[in-house]
Parts: structure tokens; C-alpha cells; sequence
């Protein structure tokens, strides 16, 4: 997370009066227990994330792996107190065993309900969007930012999800729709800016409306102008008896009870965020990842092969569901992905009053608990001795997909907050990877072996995005 001017000055601000600090620091004079995150006097862990803030991820891991129990308290200034872990103990612990002291709201729905909407909805934007944009690539040698499309698909299917209505982000015609988008983009980027900053900064930015928190405040505006606008038509409409057939989020939640227009606002929001950024920031490391392991795409292929002659499909037909289902290696391939570069790589609760993990490390009320699921993946202790590499096989039995424990993969929560958009979140990414494999060859524009910037937000990106050429593909098995 870079910083601003405005937030250099006013950190400058906060810490000259402890120039003392440097000193101390510079003498090597610090808290080291020789496991977790060291500290200084004063700042607590918040020269040591400063100096790693570029590989944040990364910089966790390491500290988690070289704890013996894969957990460790992290302080830094302004009352910002809390517990990182990678530990499945601990996990389970939090989001199952004592899960109402770390409380999270949820939202319950019908999602079996939603799937044929949402089937129909990713068919009309391949067949329409997605796979016209590829195509004219390929004849005009255009090279694709492939996240950017993914983001820009991901976005409008999650809004005709939610509200029934097509930003038109992928197709470009929609300028409202994409200042949505930006500013959605923006509200989401800065907010994740808060969990890495002083409690005391983000404040004092607020109090006096600079920098990062003047940003978000105007962002987050022009996302609730967008969406109250939808609702307040919608109620509009639903006052006057207009009957509504649509099978969108809002329209369901409008039908079970009277809730105000900013509850409507707040779930809906919710939703979009857990479902946009999620699958394409899935989408874009699996295709990265594909480019290096020629192997997994080949046996991919041979399974879509495979249940096109079995069902007498073509390639350009969409697959149903049940036809999705019996993808399991490509299901296979993309929880591997997300096993290594989870969309969320790292989540949060507080806990609400004090408590003591399993691992026998002390959380205060008030105080945070993430969990990395991104640290986890890469844990040894958890996937053996090859879990930093790229192995779809681990998942398959017999020739179908075996999952694995939530906890041990928390890629989509667990326990009583396991996510409840991850089957129409398989749905979406299985459509696409198979439609697009089977028609195009993607050429990877990055170095080899050599893996791509991770962007951290509230999920994880890739710095830059993920640049390729497109070719059809030839004809395969």
C-alpha cells in the first residue's frame, strides 16, 4: 500500500516527537522473542510492516512459518491490536468452535434459487461480450489486459445479479455504469488502506478530510448514488403494484420484508464486492498459472473433450449445469489456484471479549484476528512438503474432485460463515475458463518463473495486470 503525501505528513507529524524511537531502533534496541513480529518501543510491529509493506503477504508468511505455532500477536500505534494467524486450530476455532465471540454478520438467501438466473446471465455475456472481444484479438493481433476483461465481466454480471440491471462494462456503452465501476474499484482499494494504517492516521484524515479518506468519501458517494437510485425506483415500482418477475438479489430481499432502502443498499453492496473481484482476481492467476504448466491445460482439455462427445455438444455451445459438475479436474485446477493466490487472502474479525486461542495465545475484547488463508497454502505443516507448488492432482480421487476441509482451505470462510456464493462462484469461473480454453490459445506476456506483483486490496490483484496475446486454438484432441 503506497503512501500519500498527505499521509507522510502527517505521519512525520505523529511520530517526530519520538525521534527518540530512532535511536533505539538504529542500536538494534528491540523486543525480539525470536518467533512472531519483533517490535520497538512505542510503535509496536509498525517499522517492520513500513519496511515490508511491497511483500506484505509474503513478509507474513515468512514471520508465521518461523512461529511455532503459526500465530502471532501484531501491534503497531493508535490502540490497533490484534492476532495474524495461518494455524487450522485456530481457524476452525474462531469461526466454528467459538464463533459468537467473533462475531460477523450474515445475510441468507436461496442461492440454488439464484443459479439458473445466474447460468443464463454468464451465457448472455460470453456469447455476446466476452468471446466477440477475444475473437476480434485474434484477427487484429491485439494484445488484452485478460484482468482488466475479467474485472470488467465479473462486474456486470454481479449487478444484473444483484439488481437486474447491466452497467455494460464490458461492452463500454454505459458511462454511468463504469464511473460505478471506478468508483467501486476506488472504495474498495482504499478501504483495505484502513486495515494496513494507524487507527490514529486514518482520524486525523478523516477529521480533516485529506488525502485517502477525502477519496473514499467521495467514492463511496457515487456508489450509494448509484445504487439508491435502482432502489428507490425499484420501491417506486413495487408501491404502485407493479408486479416484478425478476430474479435478481434486491428484488428477493424487497419480497421478504419492509427493509429500509439503506439495508437493501448495504446487502447489495455487500454482495458485489464478495462476488465481482472474487472470480476474476481467481480467473487471472489460474490463467497465469496455466501458462507455466502446459500439462494441467492439456488434461483440462481432454476433459472438456471428453463431455462435449458425451453430451454431443460443440465447442461454442454453453455447458449446463450438471455438465459444470462433471468438471472435476478443471474444479481441481482452479481450487489449486486459489489454494496459492487466494482472492481474499486475508480475513478479519474481532473478538468481543477475552479470550485465549488454542494454541494458548491471548486475544483481548476489542482486539482483531486474521487469518491469511494465503500464508496458509503455503504452510508446510498443513500441505506438505510440495504446498508452494502447482498441483491439481492433490485434489482428485479416482478421477473426481475430494475437498478438503474448510479450515485447512478457508478460501471461501468456513463454519457457520462459510460463503454462500461459492457454488454460483464455481458456476461463473467454470463457464468461462472452459469456454475460453477450448477456443483460444492465451501467450502469457510476463518473465518465466518469475511470478507476478500481487496488488493486495480487499482482494488480490495482479500489480499491472495480466497482459496477453490471443490465438484461436487448434484443433485438439
Amino acid at each position: 500500500m503506497e503512501l500519500s503525501s498527505v499521509d507522510i505528513t502527517i505521519l512525520f507529524f505523529l511520530i517526530s516527537s519520538l525521534s527518540a524511537y530512532f535511536v533505539l531502533f538504529r542500536l538494534g534496541q528491540h523486543k525480539d522473542s525470536g518467533h512472531g513480529f519483533k517490535t520497538v518501543p512505542l510503535l509496536g510491529s509498525l517499522p517492520y510492516y513500513l519496511r515490508n509493506r511491497h511483500r506484505f503477504l509474503d513478509w507474513v508468511t515468512e514471520t508465521l512459518a518461523n512461529t511455532p505455532s503459526n500465530t502471532s500477536a501484531f501491534l503497531i500505534p493508535g490502540n490497533t491490536h490484534g492476532v495474524l494467524t495461518a494455524n487450522q486450530q485456530v481457524v476452525e476455532y474462531v469461526l466454528k468452535t467459538n464463533f459468537e465471540d467473533y462475531p460477523k454478520g450474515s445475510y441468507f438467501f436461496n442461492t440454488k434459487s439464484l443459479r439458473n438466473f445466474l447460468i443464463e446471465s454468464v451465457a448472455t455475456e460470453l456469447k455476446s461480450r466476452l468471446i466477440p472481444l477475444m475473437e476480434s484479438a485474434t484477427k487484429n493481433g491485439i494484445v488484452l489486459d485478460i484482468q482488466d476483461i475479467l474485472e470488467r465481466f465479473a462486474f456486470d454480471n454481479i449487478c444484473k445479479l444483484s439488481f437486474n440491471v447491466d452497467p455494460c462494462c464490458l461492452g463500454g456503452a454505459n458511462s454511468a455504469g463504469g464511473e460505478f465501476m471506478e468508483a467501486f474499484d476506488e472504495a474498495a482499494f482504499l478501504s483495505f488502506g484502513r486495515y494496513l494504517s494507524s487507527s490514529i492516521l486514518v482520524a486525523i484524515k478523516k477529521f480533516l478530510d485529506v488525502g485517502s479518506e477525502k477519496k473514499l468519501r467521495k467514492s463511496i458517494a457515487i456508489v450509494h448514488d448509484f445504487a439508491d437510485k435502482i432502489i428507490r425506483k425499484r420501491i417506486e415500482e413495487k408501491r404502485k403494484v407493479v408486479v416484478s418477475e425478476d430474479e435478481d438479489l434486491l428484488s428477493r430481499f424487497m419480497g421478504q420484508n419492509e427493509a429500509s432502502s439503506q439495508y437493501l443498499r448495504d446487502i447489495v453492496i455487500s454482495f458485489i464486492l464478495a462476488g465481482r473481484d472474487t472470480t476474476s482476481s481467481a480467473l487471472t492467476w489460474f490463467f497465469w498459472l496455466l501458462s507455466s504448466h502446459p500439462n494441467v491445460e492439456k488434461t483440462i482439455l481432454q476433459e472438456l473433450s471428453e463431455i462435449r462427445s458425451r453430451n454431443g455438444k460443440s465447442i461454442g455451445e454453453i455447458y449446463t449445469f450438471d455438465e459444470l459438475r462433471d468438471m472435476h479436474y478443471l474444479h481441481a485446477s482452479l481450487t489449486e489456484s486459489m489454494r496459492l493466490y487466494p482472492p481474499v487472502p486475508v480475513d478479519s474479525k474481532t473478538c468481543s471479549k477475552d479470550d485465549i486461542l488454542p494454541d494458548g495465545t491471548p486475544v483481548h475484547k476489542g482486539w482483531f484476528i486474521s487469518y491469511f488463508a494465503y500464508s496458509m497454502g503455503r504452510m508446510e505443516s498443513i500441505w506438505g512438503k510440495d504446498c508452494c507448488e502447482y498441483k491439481p492432482e492433490r485434489w482428485i480421487e479416482d478421477g473426481v474432485f475430494k475437498p478438503e476441509s474448510s479450515f485447512k482451505y478457508p478460501v471461501f470462510h468456513a463454519g457457520p460463515r462459510i460463503c454462500l456464493g461459492k457454488d454460483m462462484a464455481y458456476i461463473q469461473m467454470k463457464s468461462l475458463a472452459a469456454s475460453v480454453l477450448e477456443r483460444f490459445d492465451l501467450n502469457v506476456m510476463v518473465e518465466k518463473d518469475k511470478p507476478p506483483e500481487g496488488l493486495l486490496c480487499l482482494t488480490l490483484i495482479m500489480k499491472g495486470g495480466l497482459q496477453v496475446g490471443v490465438k484461436e486454438r487448434e484443433a485438439h484432441l
